[in-house]
């Protein structure tokens, strides 16, 4: 196997014709970023939308930072990503599902657009949604949830997904912040061969609060006996029939709201993440075309769910703007066998393949050799999401996967960033595995210390975007003041408050930069952020529990697993506290949320204002020597029994 510290040359004949061929190339787009900002921005502005109404300026800064790119400029992202395309690519496909069971469908550019129209005029027509109006999508990986997310895009109904895995718990707060019309939803999907459920969990959901919920539109997948509530339930399948096959689109603004995404935070209450028309759109159809190089016959497969960032930005949205053809999976890429993912590649001449470092791991531990099986000559360009990927997990991929000719985008971005803020670009970086290399043209990141100062080569840092970018989160929906403080609220340069992302990261000797990790209380399992406070908050709802302490530890395969520790009151003996404890973790957020550690303990590390010392308990759960100070603790003695408690576990 190759060296870690091997420099990485992009391929020369994929250069040749790629979108930025050279870092010469990189350079002369971020020196222009540089020195005109706005024009910069300008120009792919003017260059990627189609306006249906010019903006008036690039970047209102007057209300920072309560950014405004484009203003007034009127535009539709379903028109960005369907109609635009019917004069020229009608008949390509713009859709290519695989269901779990292998039944696939191609759904052309022309095919789309009627699905779309069809479903936007049920949504305005027969449940009354207009234009601001919220509907979340409890849905499988089936091409009608793209067609809801594109339908809401056309009428202006902001959408927002929530991840099929998660808890009623957790899908009912979703619809009462977002304060939701309508539910669409599906009898279920099918998983590793058989079918499994999610309407009882919107059931569930709405049986407990959810009141703003009108209607629950419910599409027929793997047609399971499900419940119906009469006047509430309605079916999808039958009603699409009747629709028309003409609907105007919404004329938006550039500013109007998009979609919203909940993502956890350091606080309990998931944060609603809202992006915008114009700024998301543009960045979601630059990356494609400069970190993925997507071409025109190019067939684009990311393995994310649409209910993250990714499967909205690099599934649906950005593919679809770019005019390529996106692949979407209804299974797990280890289903039947470990070959499942190169068989795909192989079947469907897969150009680009986008995953998680957790998956890279799990594929190369469960079949090392089976990339060799498969003819995968048709991939260009490999991608990882989510979190660092480890240099051994790297190397396989590129040598196994990509027969050491296709380049690793190992891309650093965020749900609040709507699109790939760090990453190499495949026909002109220099890379270095484990290492996400520079920021994007157009993006501005430095490493700051808390203070505001730039961290010199080598010193750890807080990784922050000094200037505002079209993309960028434009506010947490109905909390503006936490949107300042999670995100301005710790970090200023020049007095000038900056983006910080809660990442640390160092910068090497060719100005690389290096993610290590979260500086914050989130844990990043298999990719997915999950805030500790709201797994704390979920496992403190059992009333035997006094108190709970949640911690990251690191994992070989998940890059982290969650570690509890927990107090449990005066009298309460629990024997078997871990199936006890993720139980109900499964059912207030759901299974991603199951920690692989559970540990009682007699009580938790404190100072004498009573905050707890996490650094301690992160010390613990990885096992290493204790080396803070802890003689300031208000009981230095509980430290000694956690770490033997630790032990017997």
């Amino acid at each position: 196997m190759s060296s870690n510290k091997t420099i990485y040359q992009p391929n020369p004949e994929f250069a040749e014709n790629a979108a930025i061929k050279s870092m010469d190339a990189y350079w002369a787009l971020q020196n222009k970023a540089i020195e005109d900002y706005e024009g910069f921005w300008k120009t792919f502005a003017d260059e990627k939308i189609n306006w249906l109404a010019p903006y008036d300026q690039v970047l209102d800064e007057s209300d920072a930072p309560f950014y405004k790119w484009f203003t007034n400029g009127k535009l539709n992202v379903s028109n960005q990503c369907i109609d635009r395309h019917l004069a020229d690519k009608a008949e390509k496909t713009a859709i290519l599902f695989e269901g779990d069971r292998g039944d696939v469908e191609h759904i052309t550019y022309a095919q789309l657009s009627l699905r779309v129209n069809k479903m936007a005029n049920l949504l305005r027509n027969e449940f009354g949604v207009l234009k601001g109006d919220r509907v979340v999508l409890y849905m499988p990986m089936i091409p009608e949830a793209a067609y809801a997310m594109l339908a809401c895009a056309r009428i202006g109904a902001i959408h927002s997904i929530v991840f099929g895995g998660f808890s009623a718990e957790a899908l009912k707060d979703r619809i009462e912040d977002a304060e939701a019309k309508i539910v669409i939803t599906a009898d279920g999907a099918f998983r590793k061969g058989k079918p499994y459920m999610l309407k009882h969990v919107v059931d569930t959901a709405l049986s407990e609060g959810g009141k703003s919920v009108e209607a629950v539109l419910v599409v027929k997948r793997n047609n399971e006996e499900v419940e119906w509530v009469e006047g509430r339930d309605h079916n999808y399948n039958e009603l699409i029939v009747e629709q028309p096959a003409e609907c105007p689109f919404e004329l938006m603004d550039s500013e109007d709201p998009l979609f919203l995404l909940y993502t956890s935070g350091s606080t309990g209450k998931p944060k609603g993440v809202q992006h915008t028309n114009a700024g998301y759109i543009l960045w979601a159809q630059m990356t494609m075309e400069w970190v993925f190089d997507v071409k025109g016959d190019d067939v684009f497969w990311c393995t994310a769910d649409i209910g993250w960032i990714t499967g909205h930005t690099y599934i649906v949205y950005g593919p679809l703007a770019a005019g390529t053809t996106t692949l979407m999976f209804e299974g797990v890429p280890t289903y039947p066998d470990a070959g499942r993912a190169w068989k795909m590649v192989q079947d469907h001449k897969i150009t680009q393949f986008y995953t998680a470092p957790t998956a890279i791991r799990v594929l190369h531990k469960m079949g090392e050799n089976e990339p060799e099986k498969y003819d995968l000559s048709s991939l260009k360009v490999l991608g990882t999401v989510g979190e660092p990927i480890d240099p051994p997990a790297w190397i396989w991929y590129y040598e196994a996967v990509g027969n050491s000719k296709c380049a690793i985008v190992d891309t650093w971005w965020q749900t609040e960033t709507g699109g790939h803020i760090i990453s190499p670009l495949p026909g002109a970086t220099p890379i270095k595995p484990g290492c996400a290399t520079l920021a994007l043209p157009g993006i501005m990141t430095e490493i700051l210390s808390l203070e505001g100062e730039t961290k010199e080569v080598g010193e750890k840092g807080l990784l922050c975007i000094t200037k505002p970018w079209p993309s960028m989160i434009r506010t947490i929906w109905g909390n503006p003041d936490r949107y300042i403080s999670a995100y301005f609220g710790d970090v200023a340069k020049d007095g000038k408050p900056v983006y910080f992302s809660g990442d640390g990261a160092v910068l090497d000797e060719d100005g690389y930069i290096t993610i290590v990790g979260r500086v914050d209380d989130v844990i990043n399992v298999s990719g997915h952020r999950l805030g500790t406070a709201e797994i704390e908050a979920a496992v403190a709802k059992d009333n035997s529990v006094s108190e709970v302490a949640v911690v990251g530890r690191p994992h070989d395969i998940k890059g982290e697993s969650i570690f509890i520790y927990i107090v449990l009151k005066e009298g309460h003996i629990n024997t078997d506290i871990k199936n006890h404890i993720n139980t109900l973790l499964g059912e207030e957020i759901g299974n991603i949320a199951k920690a692989d550690h559970i540990i009682e303990v007699p009580g938790l590390p404190k100072t004498r204002s009573g905050k707890i010392m996490r650094r301690i308990l992160r010390s613990i759960a990885k096992g290493e020597e204790i080396t803070q100070d802890i003689s300031t603790l208000e009981d230095p003695s509980i430290v000694e029994d956690i770490i033997t408690k630790a032990r017997e576990a």
